[in-house]
């Protein structure tokens, strides 16, 4: 099979959350990344905001990468009509294989696991492990005091404006994969112009 044109990792919720808004806008990703024949790679399981979305993705036609940590499949969450599983024995196998698989990073509305997922990858990409797009879809205002903490550790010198701006924040969802495939597209163009 041919690789797909963009292939974006997205953490999110195991759990629906409180408001309807958070499974209409993660649905609303799903769509826009199966209708453009796009893939997605996720932590594999089939409920909470994470089963909407590897759905809408399937039923809007595209593929979908699940990778998700042994014990959690023995609890029967895992999603089996996915175009890949694959089980792996600890999470740090689970991220580095969703690292391997995407072009870009992207965190919808979640709890500490879709956090620690986040920051992993923005650590990562301060700390020149990749240079993928890190992006961030603030639903209804979901992550408005986390993106007021984030300007408090700039203001007090504990992260740069550089990295601030690293991390792609929108409220709109199709417009911020557009936002995240132009900066793959850019990335690549300014790598094959460097060589």
């Amino acid at each position: 099979m041919n690789k797909p044109s963009f292939s974006v990792c997205v953490f999110c919720g195991a759990r629906e959350g409180a408001k309807a808004e958070y499974a209409t806008a993660t649905r609303s990703i799903g769509q826009a990344i199966g209708q453009r024949s796009w893939q997605l790679v996720y932590g594999g399981g089939k409920v909470g905001l994470m089963g909407e979305l590897a759905n809408a993705v399937l039923t809007s036609g595209g593929r979908v990468i699940g990778v998700i940590p042994e014990s959690l499949m023995q609890r029967e969450v895992g999603h089996l009509g996915l175009s890949e599983l694959h089980v792996v024995q600890t999470m740090h196998e689970r991220k580095q294989l969703m690292h391997d698989r995407a072009d870009a990073f992207l965190a919808l509305p979640g709890g500490i696991g879709t956090l620690e997922e986040l920051f992993e990858v923005w650590t990562w990409r301060q700390l020149g492990y990749h240079d993928m797009p890190v992006g961030l879809l603030n639903v209804d205002g979901y992550f408005d005091d986390l993106i007021a903490f984030i300007s408090t550790m700039v203001k007090s010198g504990f992260l740069s404006r550089k990295q601030q701006s690293a991390l792609t924040i929108d409220d709109d969802a199709e417009r911020l994969l557009l936002r995240l495939q132009q900066l793959v597209l850019v990335g690549s163009t300014a790598a094959r112009e460097s060589n």
